[in-house]
Order: C-alpha cells, then structure tokens, then sequence
C-alpha cells in the first residue's frame, strides 16, 4: 500500500484536479498501450485454511506461461478479487510479475468502491509491476452510478494512474452495465487503453468498436463464449475463464479468426460453448477451479462464501467438458 504521505499528496493532486476534462492529457502518456491478444484471468489458490497459496499460483503461472497469451490478468472476478485484503491483492499481483514471463503483459484488477481508494490500489498495483490498470464498475450504490458519475470515476483514475487503464465492465456480477456512450466519451482519454465487456452482448460490442474507431481504443471479449463473434465485431482479444484449462484450444481460436479460416473457427467455438458457460455463468469460480485440478493445475477450493461443487454439479460439469471431447 501507498506510504501516508505519498497518499496525501495523491489526494491533494486529485482535489485540485476536479475541473479537468476527460479529454485533458495526462502527465506523461504518450500512445496507448495495445491490448490485443488472448489473457487468462489467473485464479486464485487457497490453502486448506483458506490462506492464499502463493507456491501454487506460481506452479500455476509456471505452467500457464507456455501457452502464447499475450499476458494474464490478476485480481479480476476469475481471481475472487473481492474476497481478498489490499495487501494480499498487491502481494498476488507482485508475486504473479515475478513468475510470469517477462514478454507477457500483466493486467491488474484494480477496482474498489470509491473513486479515491481505486486510484490508491491503481498507483499500488503498478509500484508492484502491472503493466496496466483493470477498473471494475462501482456498483454499490448502482442506483447513482449515472454515466456522469462513472466518467467522473474513471477520468479521475486514468489522470492518477501511472500505467494504462482497462475498463472493465461486467453485469452479471455488478448489475451494471457501462453505458456505450460513456464508454466513447472515455475512449477519449490518453490513458485509458480500451474495454474489457462481458456482457455477452455481441451488438453492444460492435457498437463500441464502431463508435470508438477514430480514438486510440480496444476492446477485449470478457469470456470465451463469444470471442468468435467478438472478433468478427472488431474486437482485439479476450480475457477467458476458460484458457485457465484449455489455453490451447482459445489461442486456435484466436489464430483462426484472424487468419480468416471461418469454417475452423466456428465447429471450434461450437465446442468452446458448453464448457465455457460450466466455468462461468453456471457453476463460476468453484466450476474453474474443479477443471484445473482436471487439467493438471492447482485449483482447489474457493474462499467462503463460496462453496465447492455438489457432487451432482461436478457431473453435470464433466458432461459438458467430456460431451465435447475435451475429457
């Protein structure tokens, strides 16, 4: 965490900066950074006493590391980042920049509640060695999340942030949704890179590609679901669940679709589609992690108030990743 007077003088430099427009340049960016590519969004692994298991997630990054990601995000929801102190988020974070490969961009979830506390762990997660800022949407008091006062939020973090800033908007664990025509107004800004959306909403998706084609910004797919249609909306990548068990079979996807070879693509994302939504949308985190300890990785349990699989689920999970061949 920042030292109190290092902190103090960010809350001095934010006060005097209420006036400052979106579009207003921040100190010392130049080009954006590019996204582009396929992310795994690393798990976090606990110890029988629900401790965080710095050894595993290293043995983990080890093994990740051999796939051609263009990096890794960490202490996105895939990484139970709500469930964790600030401190143990920041030593994830650094422990994950020691052992990932040093060609791969690491992406650090850090979003908070208050617009000052979030710039707080932004400055933080880049002193630990991210490469770029991940910023959930506020959602607390989603009732007066307004499109003013998400720009104001996310204008404020990118001006503070002394590394690239990646929206990060994902309703069915918020219910909030980034507005698109916030998204454009922020796509103006020199420090924020572009969206990570996992909505789900292909529309929406080409939408904000469409309307944010004239600034310097990105978008990536929030789930391996779609990361087909995404690609052919214009989207530039993906941060899957899924690439934590079958990192292979997303980069074939990825290289397909940009290679053109349709046909390939989509009888592979067919295939991607059921077990993709068992790690996500149906059995979540506790679905992930089931399939790593499947795949040779250390998943293991979540911490509480998640719970592990019912047996009945952990069968319903295997169906859906042996059904299509992957098991």
């Amino acid at each position: 965490m920042l030292g109190p007077g290092v902190w103090s003088s960010v809350r001095q430099g934010l006060s005097r900066s209420l006036s400052r427009n979106v579009g207003g340049k921040a100190p010392g960016k130049g080009k954006k950074v590019d996204i582009s590519g396929i992310y795994a969004p690393v798990t976090t692994p606990f110890t029988a006493t629900a401790e965080v298991d710095y050894g595993k997630l290293e043995e983990n990054l080890h093994k990740l590391g051999t796939f051609p990601f263009r990096g890794f995000v960490v202490q996105g929801s895939t990484g139970e980042f709500p469930f964790l102190t600030s401190s143990e988020r920041l030593e994830v974070v650094s422990r994950v920049r020691q052992a990932m490969p040093k060609n791969k961009l690491l992406i650090a979830g850090s979003g908070c509640e208050s617009t000052q506390a979030t710039v707080e762990m932004t400055v933080s997660m880049a002193q630990v060695g991210a490469d770029a800022a991940m910023v959930v949407t506020p959602y607390y008091y989603r009732g007066r999340m307004s499109s003013a006062a998400l720009i104001h939020h996310y204008t404020k973090v990118a001006d503070f942030s002394p590394i690239p800033v990646v929206l990060y908007s994902v309703p069915a664990n918020t219910g909030l949704d980034l507005p698109v025509d916030t998204v454009v107004t922020l796509s103006q800004h020199p420090n924020i890179a572009g969206i990570k959306d996992s909505s789900g909403d292909v529309t929406r998706i080409g939408l904000m590609v469409h309307k944010t084609k004239r600034q310097d910004f990105q978008v990536l797919a929030g789930s391996a679901g779609f990361l087909l249609a995404s690609y052919a909306m214009g989207a530039v990548g993906g941060v899957c669940a899924l690439a934590n068990v079958l990192g292979a079979q997303v980069c074939q996807l990825e290289r397909l679709c940009l290679t053109g070879q349709w046909e390939d693509a989509q009888k592979l994302q067919h295939r991607l589609i059921e077990p993709n939504t068992a790690v996500t949308r149906r059995f979540g985190i506790p679905g992930v992690k089931k399939t790593m300890d499947w795949f040779g990785y250390h998943g293991g349990p979540c911490r509480a108030p998640l719970q592990d699989l019912s047996p009945a689920e952990e069968e319903a999970l295997r169906v859906d990743f042996t059904s299509n061949g992957w098991l």
